[in-house]
């Protein structure tokens, strides 16, 4: 082979990889997004990162020409290593990634021989391949969804017994749906979507794999970023329970104000065989005319009484059919009691005794990453890592005062909030905390601005991968360590 060919066969093939590396850093953000390419180009936290790992290096191989490869090799190529090494949240390569890279690589191949062969391009192309992946992969996706959620709902018909309990809300619905499933597993065959599956695409998949054909209640969590979300969840698994937790302004920034987040939490009643609609008290009742529908209305939220919370659990009151009935658990956190109150409602509707119930809410076992208490090294650790509100984070901050020894916050502060809201945090946290550990630059410079008190110790990492480190110099036996929220680092 003489050079001119070598040559030729090493431009090829750095051509192919660069498309490769702008293709992987492209369908990790699209997976972070939900395969959004919107919300990857408007509502992205980084945004400068799609300048430096896919603009400016597609600028420079177009004007780099045939020293393009330094550029990559030496410069491109070693900083995507390095980001990809220090991301907490990498690309998981589903099937839908791998036919991505399967397209992309395809077009790249298609693209490059016919060049080869006509002898007509100065420089192989680039965007023209993603782009085309882009248009055809997502075609490709939307029938394949289409064939999944057509299965599913034939799956669902097939299982007409069944009774589908679908829960929303701002806050709390991963907590409502796991109490719920362990209380009502005391009599019924209960599924619930696992983790914090709760988007449309993630409950077809989750219906097709998983979903058992001897189960009697299957429990849904229907999350939303827009509207119309919501609707497309109750439409495919058309419920007959229907909850709307606790109303606030997480995923703010995308749905503007208060009034759309209630206005698509409340298309959850777009099912056709709802019978009950279990609203939370944050929510106006005359927000929906409940005279006009054909289900029964419930409220609750503000039922419980003589509340009781602290580092070993808590305890309330609720009224049942005319009597004072007292209910303890393990579980940490005031707001505890309005997660339970709907889940006691909802339990002794679907004929759990009083009784049964009592025992179950004494027995729950936490969510983890929400104020789940371990004890480790002498410490006190409470991981409230997946707790991205206002009231649970100044709950949280309440437990934590409680304790006699040093107090520790990990937190990057709210995300998909409000500044007033995180100044309000950081006037919390400057009362309280001894130590405090900002992590992420979503939020640093605001509460490098804002925490102001001389009593506490204050570090700011960019990314948490010092962490530990920080942690082992930082704190001793007897602290009590608080890890509030926990956003990955793209945020």
């Amino acid at each position: 082979m003489d050079f001119e060919a070598m040559l030729k066969v090493f431009e090829f093939s750095t051509h192919l990889l660069f498309i490769t590396t702008l293709g992987f850093y492209l369908i990790t953000n699209l997976q972070w997004y939900h395969y959004k390419i919107e919300r990857v180009v408007t509502k992205h936290h980084k945004s400068w990162w799609h300048f430096t790992y896919f603009l400016f290096p597609i600028l420079i191989y177009l004007i780099g020409g045939e020293f393009f490869w330094i550029f990559f090799y030496f410069a491109y190529l070693p900083s995507l290593i390095i980001w990809w090494k220090k991301l907490d949240r990498r690309v998981v390569f589903t099937w839908r990634v791998r036919r991505f890279f399967f397209l992309l690589i395809s077009l790249t191949l298609f693209q490059n021989f016919i060049c080869l062969i006509k002898e007509s391009c100065a420089t192989y192309g680039v965007l023209m391949p993603i782009l085309m992946t882009l248009i055809g992969s997502t075609l490709f996706e939307k029938f394949i969804f289409f064939s999944y959620y057509r299965q599913a709902k034939k799956r669902l018909k097939e299982m007409g017994k069944m009774r589908v309990i679908a829960i929303t809300g701002s806050y709390g619905k991963t907590s409502i749906k796991n109490f719920l499933s362990q209380v009502l597993s005391r009599k019924y065959r209960v599924y619930a979507t696992p983790k914090s599956v709760n988007t449309i695409e993630g409950i077809v998949k989750d219906i097709n794999d998983n979903l058992d054909n001897g189960t009697e209640i299957y429990i849904v969590e229907a999350g939303a970023r827009e509207q119309g979300d919501i609707e497309k969840i109750a439409g495919l698994v058309q419920e007959q329970i229907a909850i709307v937790g606790r109303i606030g302004e997480q995923h703010i920034e995308y749905f503007k104000t208060i009034d759309k987040i209630i206005e698509t939490k409340l298309e959850i009643v777009n099912s056709k065989n709802i019978e009950d609609l279990y609203l939370h008290s944050s929510i106006n009742r005359e927000r929906i005319k409940i005279n006009d529908l054909p289900f029964k209305f419930h409220q609750f939220g503000d039922g419980a009484s003589y509340i009781k919370s602290d580092l070993e659990g808590t305890s309330f009151k609720l009224e049942i059919d005319e009597n004072i009935e007292e209910f303890q658990t393990n579980l940490l956190g005031k707001f505890q009691s309005e997660n339970l109150e709907v889940v006691i409602k909802v339990a002794l509707d679907l004929g759990i005794t009083v009784d049964e119930v009592k025992s179950a809410i004494a027995n729950l076992k936490p969510v983890p990453h929400r104020l789940e208490k371990i004890k480790a090294g002498g410490k006190i650790i409470i991981d409230d890592g997946y707790n991205g509100n206002i009231d649970g984070m100044l709950e949280a901050f309440r437990l934590i005062e409680s304790h006699e020894g040093r107090k520790v916050v990990v937190t990057p502060g709210l995300v998909e909030s409000s500044d007033d809201l995180n100044e309000r945090v950081a006037f919390e946290i400057d009362d309280i905390f001894d130590v405090v550990i900002i992590t992420g630059s979503l939020n640093r410079d605001f509460f490098k601005r804002k925490l102001v008190s001389t009593k506490s110790a204050r570090i700011f990492l960019d990314d948490k991968s010092k962490l530990e480190d920080v942690l082992m110099k930082q704190t001793q036996s007897g602290d009590i360590i608080l890890f509030a929220n926990d956003a990955p680092n793209f945020i």
